[in-house]
């Protein structure tokens, strides 16, 4: 390994419509969040379920196509990286907050959709 790299692969479905912000320098931002689940079998032997919320972000042409592409509720794949963010509340409370940047993301499944096994593949270079 040559070098080390801040690389995330999650799959998961989207909890809600994603976001989209256009900022007045011509940028574009999606937001949306992303439930993975693990399911496992604890101590006693009963199947238990463990969601983990994600939120992810989209700059630029693909922010665009997510919002053109991606709905609630979808199974998608995304590999991006973890970003570490830093901010003030209104009322001057610091928070942390991480996200995951997204430079690709595969539409496992359409939801609701006649053909389940349609995929769509959307792609962003740096």
């Amino acid at each position: 390994m040559s070098t080390l790299r801040n690389k995330v692969s999650l799959i998961g479905r989207l909890g809600a419509q994603p976001e989209v912000t256009n900022f007045e320098t011509g940028s574009t931002l999606a937001r949306f969040t992303m439930a993975t689940n693990e399911r496992y079998k604890d101590k006693s032997g009963q199947w238990q379920d463990n969601t983990q919320w994600h939120v992810i972000k989209a700059w630029g042409p693909l922010a665009d196509r997510v919002k053109k592409n991606l709905n609630k509720g979808q199974e998608i794949l995304i590999e991006g990286k973890l970003v570490h963010q830093t901010y003030e509340t209104k009322t001057g409370e610091k928070r942390n907050e991480t996200i995951i940047e997204i430079n690709e993301f595969l539409i496992l499944a359409l939801k609701n959709s006649a053909d389940e096994n349609t995929e769509v593949t959307e792609k962003t270079t740096k």
